[in-house]
């Protein structure tokens, strides 16, 4: 039988690395931790586990680290993760399974964590390459990518991660994204990167000329981020209030993203801020905002689409309550709100109060 280490790259993780080890580790035969300079109880904690521990001095490069971390483990497949994600589904035999089968890497689903600026915690799926064969390693300073003629295929292991809530990441990453793009001044991936990472951290003025520079050049098909990139890029110009140039984005976009619940979601959002801003200009397109909202509905929340946790359900479900209630419609409201409810939101059942209904 194959046998799987886990592999990882750790500075000052006391806050996550136990959480991570204990749930993890059911899944693998070792665990391989390279340290590149904690002065916390990291490599403590990394002990009481077991781990083989090794030490990399850090080169502001992440597949440096992570291809060194990889080269420490014996094992024949590797599961490659950080301290700050959590296995919260799947089993060690859905991995033996997965390995048996053979000739493909393996993406986990992860939902990311992040503070909305409402104060709410919401929930955004991606896949992310990380069960590979011996032999296999990384590329790219930050936010690396495998190297990797096999194809890419889910596995059934999914993790949440709560990075995104700790601060100072975001500065980290993009310092080093923006040598990256000096060296890759083409590179609409790093583009992309760049203008997501100004994005979560609310410099959208910044990230604007990234995004529009990463829209020009990301290939129409065969990536696996141009729609998340295309997406927040509709929620950069709704921040900015560009809406003609948001409408040019949306109406191209309508063929090749009108399969998924995140873009109607944004455009839903587009179409009422747009006719907030000039209801006189605008006003032809309020039945689109309806319109939108139902269509992530009848989309649902599909298992394979990365995107944020319940724009295919109760958010969508949510956003429809307060067009109906806005508009007076208030039995259609409690219908969509109740939806959201039942579907665990608890800020719909709120409004549902608001409006004396329980």
């Amino acid at each position: 039988m194959k046998t799987i280490g886990l592999v990882m790259i750790v500075k000052n993780e006391s806050r996550s690395l136990r959480k991570c080890l204990s749930r993890a580790k059911k899944l693998v035969d070792d665990i391989y931790i390279t340290d590149t300079g904690s002065s916390d109880d990291t490599i403590k904690i990394a002990e009481e586990f077991g781990a083989h521990i090794s030490t990399f001095e850090w080169k502001n490069d992440f597949a440096a680290a992570r291809n060194y971390a990889l080269e420490q483990s014996d094992c024949d497949w590797n599961l490659v993760l950080d301290a700050d994600e959590y296995l919260v589904s799947g089993k060690r035999k859905d991995l033996i399974k997965f390995i048996e089968n053979g000739g493909c890497v393996g993406a986990i689903r992860r939902y990311d964590s992040y503070l909305e600026e409402n104060g709410e915690i919401s929930q955004s799926c991606i896949y992310t390459t990380r069960v590979i064969p011996r032999g296999t390693f990384y590329k790219g300073r930050v936010h690396e990518q495998v190297i990797s003629e096999l194809p890419i295929v889910p596995v059934p292991l999914i993790f949440e991660h709560d990075g995104y809530l700790q601060a100072g990441k975001g500065e980290r990453n993009l310092e080093i994204l923006l040598e990256d793009l000096e060296e890759n001044p083409e590179d609409a991936y790093i583009l992309y990167q760049i203008s997501r990472t100004l994005w979560i951290m609310k410099e959208y003025e910044k990230a604007d000329k990234y995004f529009e520079a990463f829209y020009e050049k990301v290939p129409e098909e065969g990536t696996g981020y141009r729609e998340l990139g295309v997406v927040s890029y509709i929620y950069n110009l709704i921040k900015l209030k560009k809406y003609e140039k948001g409408f040019c984005v949306v109406e191209s976009e309508k063929e090749r993203l009108g399969d998924r619940a995140d873009y109607h979601f944004a455009c839903g959002t587009f179409y009422t801020q747009a006719i907030f801003s000039d209801v006189e200009k605008y006003v032809k397109y309020l039945p689109k905002i309806e319109e939108s909202y139902k269509r992530c509905l009848e989309i649902g929340e599909v298992m394979e689409h990365e995107g944020v946790k319940g724009n295919g359900s109760f958010k969508a479900a949510y956003n429809l309550g307060v067009w109906f209630e806005v508009n007076g419609k208030i039995q259609e409201a409690v219908k969509y709100y109740r939806m959201a409810k039942d579907q665990g939101y608890q800020i719909a059942g709120e409004r549902l109060k608001k409006l004396k209904i329980t």
